[in-house]
């Protein structure tokens, strides 16, 4: 395909995302750190990986893991310091590797200077920096549920107003009305691409835009809150602040961004990455990851099954409505998802297997693939024996809910959380089988999963047949592809139950590719162009093929027209 203009580096790209509570700790205070993570450069670039994210590293009382940030010009202490993040990027440009950090700007932390200034009283200067309303009636201004359960909104007992959060009471919403609020982002956001990072992935950035009447939201079932989603997400003003960041600041550096959209649509996801539009690069939907949700009573705790069917459905739809209109983020795993081979593979029998078919449905789409540590390994769920054992604040506040509200025994909160919970993701990475998986030489922070001996990365590299190794390779093959990065997409046997299947066309290069999302062989008629042709990926030592395919659980294929 003839470009008239540079294609933009980040649509070859391959993103990694860092957790960096969970990666590698240096100093054996059992949480990972900056130097942690210089110290696995060389094992992500041996991966071919181009980019790394890292969740955020800023100054925070850890009421949601970094996510509540108490000054954005800072690094979390228990992370290292300033030094050790220049360390960090000049090391990673040494290896070609770029530097994405987390822009978390919906809100701050209750902790930081502005909120402490803020609701020091109704005539604070930085009063309207978050958003405060008086009671209605007594009550708060609406019912809308918080994200990590309860109201929206926390009383300021001093004041006698109220203030919002859509998470936590320790993380209030900055106001996005006041412009003042907005040139102090954008001035934090210049202050790090100036220290040469190279991306942000923005955290909710689709909610800062709240219409400013509050209209009350659906009722929910079960309780006397209501569902505020479809006024705050994708709000009255998102497009206008995005266009405005863009012109002040994304403009003028040569970055990659990604938003985390939940709730939006292929339109809307245009809208966000259409490269006319000026806003963002790509987004984040969340669609094929919260399948099955809106069916259970208590929303993913409910963990209600899936159909592939549903699931290409999904995806396809990403893909076709977004060729030629915008640009895909493609993922199976992040720091907020089960693990992917646990949610959609098999993590027992065939846990190698379906980790590796997996990478090559995911890889061979159109987009920039994010590998979430240890996806290249193929680490699965864990399942602690007691809910003691957990740190993440949804899952800990879920459980309450579950159990005082909805009348939920442990056994039942527990298997939930082993099928759906966030520290699934948050375990320590895997890298040896020495003592806490060579994560650290202290107490780490949460336990890491008892299947390390296994499954870590010493054990993988040194295994040709490994997840690992398939991961390496599969990365370099799609580099290698234009057709992977320009082609069209087009679904194949769009209701079969056990194998998804697409062709990937440029014009000049055809390929199919075949993943069997099952634990039984399955028998797969292809068209002629592909019988025969050249076998450019297969997750198994060799491949059946006569007039069809013949697919093992959780085989995977990729085979070139010829």
């Amino acid at each position: 395909m003839t470009h008239t203009t540079p294609v933009p580096w980040w649509k070859d790209a391959v993103v990694y995302q860092i957790y960096p509570r969970s990666f590698q700790d240096s100093n054996g205070d059992g949480v990972g750190d900056l130097r942690g993570i210089t110290a696995r450069l060389d094992y992500l670039a041996r991966l071919g990986v181009d980019i790394v994210w890292i969740s955020p590293i800023f100054a925070s009382p850890n009421d949601d893991n970094g996510y509540d940030i108490s000054d954005y010009r800072a690094i979390m202490p228990e992370f290292g310091n300033m030094d050790d993040f220049d360390e960090l990027v000049r090391e990673a440009r040494s290896r070609g590797l770029k530097i994405m950090l987390d822009l978390v700007v919906n809100h701050t932390s209750d902790e930081h200077p502005w909120f402490v200034e803020s609701r020091s009283g109704r005539n604070s200067p930085k009063r309207d920096w978050y958003v405060w309303r008086a009671p209605q009636g007594g009550n708060p201004p609406n019912r809308w549920q918080s994200y990590f359960s309860g109201s929206v909104w926390e009383l300021d007992e001093p004041s006698g107003e109220y203030y919002l959060h859509l998470f936590s009471r320790k993380q209030p919403d900055l106001n996005w009305e006041n412009p003042l609020v907005r040139r102090e982002v954008y001035d934090m956001m210049r202050f790090w691409l100036d220290k040469g990072i190279s991306g942000w992935r923005m955290d909710t950035i689709n909610m800062l835009s709240k219409p400013q009447n509050f209209p009350e939201g659906h009722p929910l079932p079960g309780t006397d809150l209501t569902d505020g989603q479809p006024h705050f997400l994708n709000g009255p003003r998102i497009h206008e602040f995005l266009q405005e960041m863009h012109r002040e600041v994304l403009s003028h550096y040569d970055v990659v961004t990604v938003g985390e959209t939940p709730g939006v649509t292929p339109a809307e996801g245009a809208l966000y990455s259409g490269e006319d539009r000026n806003e963002l690069n790509m987004v984040f939907h969340f669609e094929h990851v919260f399948i099955g949700d809106d069916r259970g009573e208590r929303g993913k705790w409910s963990n209600e099954a899936w159909t592939l069917p549903e699931l290409k459905r999904i995806i396809s739809r990403w893909q076709t409505e977004l060729h030629g209109r915008g640009w895909n983020s493609l993922y199976w795993d992040n720091h907020d998802q089960p693990r992917a081979v646990s949610r959609f593979g098999h993590d027992r029998e065939f846990r190698v297997e379906s980790a590796k078919m997996l990478c090559t449905v995911l890889l061979f789409m159109q987009g920039t693939p994010y590998i979430y540590q240890g996806q290249e390994l193929g680490m699965t769920n864990v399942s602690f024996q007691s809910l003691d054992h957990y740190r993440d604040i949804e899952t800990i506040n879920a459980s309450r809910v579950l159990r005082d509200e909805h009348g939920w025994d442990d056994e039942r909160i527990l298997a939930a959380v082993w099928a759906r919970g966030r520290d699934n993701a948050r375990t320590p990475m895997q890298w040896d089988d020495s003592a806490h998986a060579g994560f650290t030489t202290g107490t780490p922070w949460i336990g890491v999963n008892p299947n390390f001996p296994d499954i870590n990365a010493q054990e993988a590299e040194t295994d040709p047949a490994s997840v690992w190794h398939h991961y390496r390779e599969t990365i370099a093959l799609r580099k290698s592809l234009t057709v992977v990065r320009d082609g069209t997409f087009t679904l194949l046997d769009e209701n079969h139950s056990s194998v998804f299947a697409y062709v990937r066309d440029d014009g000049s290069t055809r390929l199919l590719v075949a993943g069997n999302f099952s634990d039984q062989p399955v028998h797969y008629a292809i068209s002629d162009e592909f019988i025969g042709g050249a076998v450019l990926s297969n997750n198994y030592p060799a491949l059946d093929s006569t007039r069809d395919l013949q697919l093992q659980p959780y085989q995977a294929v990729v085979l070139k027209a010829r």
